[in-house]
């Protein structure tokens, strides 16, 4: 990484966040190698000259890179047998293709598959077979990644904080490595608010003067891993635990059109409590 080999030459080395660099909607559109390199010298100018604040993103350790490489690979692969999954379903949707009543799914599928069940032509039975072939090859990688994200969280940096947030409702081994793994080192975060901001799930603001407050989607800053375990780890609660349940079904009754919101909602209100849990096992 270019950082590390900077600072190890003796330079003194920040990485910017793109996304807080202040650009009007001209310079938005007006985009060049040769003006970005020349807003940045502006930046670096005001830091050292005046002492503006630079838009600087916390570098991640050696470790913690190497966690989320672990963590971010299974989660892909769960998302690449998930995109098989749509193709198999939509080449039995095209066929006109239904399980029968009676059958296992998966049985089915092998029968269908393999020619066992003569109701497909050859092109499509060609195809099935081979994705079928393809989600079976996943799901034995995921096997294989599960075990050693497995082995990670025993090691004695995450033992504790993992146990702790395991025992949450709805959060299980690969939610609370992927956790750890994107917040890194969870100590630097001083309030709720800075967790909230840094894992994207608070609203845009746009307002100005006598302007009202105008709240809009939300940032989307951060890690996208991260959000989308939290979202899967919010619908496991609602499903299962009745205090989360109750909180959906008030945050839901304000605005029933828009239930995304609640979810939302729920989703930094775990955050935050994850956070609390991990801070509270690293100090333990």
């Amino acid at each position: 990484m270019l950082h590390d080999e900077l600072w190890k030459a003796g330079i003194e080395c920040y990485v910017l966040a793109p996304t807080k660099i202040k650009r009007s909607e001209k310079d938005k559109k007006d985009k060049t190698d040769k003006k970005d390199c020349k807003r940045l010298l502006e930046l670096l100018r005001g830091h050292f000259l005046a002492g503006n604040e630079l838009p600087t993103v916390g570098v991640p350790t050696l470790e913690q890179r190497d966690d989320r490489e672990l963590t971010r690979c299974r989660l892909d692969v769960a998302g690449e047998l998930q995109r098989v999954k749509t193709k198999i379903k939509a080449l039995l949707k095209r066929c006109d293709e239904h399980k029968p009543d009676g059958m296992k799914r998966s049985q089915w599928l092998k029968d269908l598959a393999s020619g066992k069940l003569k109701r497909l032509r050859n092109g499509a039975q060609a195809t099935l077979e081979s994705l079928e072939r393809r989600a079976e090859a996943l799901k034995k990688e995921i096997d294989t990644l599960n075990l050693k994200i497995e082995e990670l969280s025993q090691e004695q940096r995450h033992q504790e904080s993992v146990k702790q947030l395991t025992k949450m409702q709805g959060v299980g081994i690969l939610s609370a490595m992927v956790f750890l793994a994107e917040m890194g080192s969870v100590g630097r975060f001083r309030n709720r608010r800075q967790v909230a901001a840094y894992v994207g799930v608070i609203p845009s603001c746009n307002e100005s003067g006598q302007r009202e407050d105008r709240k809009g989607h939300i940032t989307r800053q951060g890690s996208s891993h991260l959000r989308r375990v939290l979202c899967q780890c919010v619908w496991t609660r609602i499903r299962t635990d009745r205090e989360e349940i109750k909180v959906y079904d008030r945050l839901k009754a304000k605005n029933p059109k828009k239930k995304k919101i609640a979810v939302v909602a729920l989703m930094r209100r775990l955050a935050i409590k994850m956070w609390h849990t991990a801070v509270a096992a690293k100090t333990a």
